[in-house]
């Protein structure tokens, strides 16, 4: 059974939606956290619905905070509880997606999912496993889970935009190179990658420009 996630939403500036943003956030955040982000964008994608749901659990000892699925490294869980939520997470985000769709009257094509870290870990793992073609991945600072079995379950291949600050402490810098290798091996033609420099674990302004670029330019909004 799909758990119902909480979303927030910032309208389209011209009241009109031609096209909508999923922010996914990281762990130990929440949809709010990567909202703000609209305000930026909003006023060059002007028909875009922007909309952050919380991740479907919360995190321990941090009461405004949420995860998609349990990190062994940092929270103690099991490799087992980990991909167990992790299955149910992904059928929790399919869910809130088709209803996404058919509530707003939008088809997949004008969709962005916009990750950071798990989010993007999210992002990476549920997109290219959907049978209609979203518009496109946004990735930032996360990493691709398991690339070994992506070529074998591929349905869809959207463009992806990676993008990884080169003092990343939390997730590696190299999970970027790694990610775009596993895309193209499972034959992706568009994969796009930007680094930050000098940016830790985080959203920088020119991430946030390629970002927006990419939007525009290769997924249509």
């Amino acid at each position: 059974m799909t758990r119902v996630l909480n979303a927030g939403r910032k309208e389209p500036v011209s009241g009109t939606t031609r096209s909508v943003v999923v922010f996914l956030h990281g762990y130990g955040a929440n949809g709010a956290d990567l909202l703000g982000l609209a305000d930026p964008l909003a006023e060059h994608l002007p028909d875009t619905l922007f909309v952050a749901p919380d991740a479907p659990e919360s995190v321990p000892g941090a009461p405004f905070g949420y995860q998609w699925f349990p990190i062994p490294w940092l929270d103690g869980s099991s490799e087992e509880e980990a991909e167990r939520g992790m299955v149910q997470a992904v059928e929790d985000l399919n869910a809130f997606l088709d209803a996404l769709m058919v509530d707003e009257d939008v088809l997949p094509e004008q969709v962005v999912l916009f990750g950071f870290s798990q989010g993007t870990m999210m992002s990476l793992h549920v997109a290219p496993r959907r049978e209609d073609e979203v518009a496109g991945i946004v990735a930032f600072s996360g990493r691709l889970l398991k690339p070994e079995l992506l070529a074998d379950e591929v349905v869809s291949r959207p463009p992806v935009l990676l993008v990884h600050g080169d003092q990343d402490d939390v997730v590696p810098p190299q999970s970027l190179p790694q990610a775009a290798e596993a895309l193209q091996g499972a034959g992706w033609k568009e994969v796009y990658a930007h680094v930050m420099k000098g940016t830790a674990h985080g959203i920088a302004p020119d991430g946030l420009s390629v970002a927006l670029a990419f939007m525009r330019d290769k997924c249509g909004l």
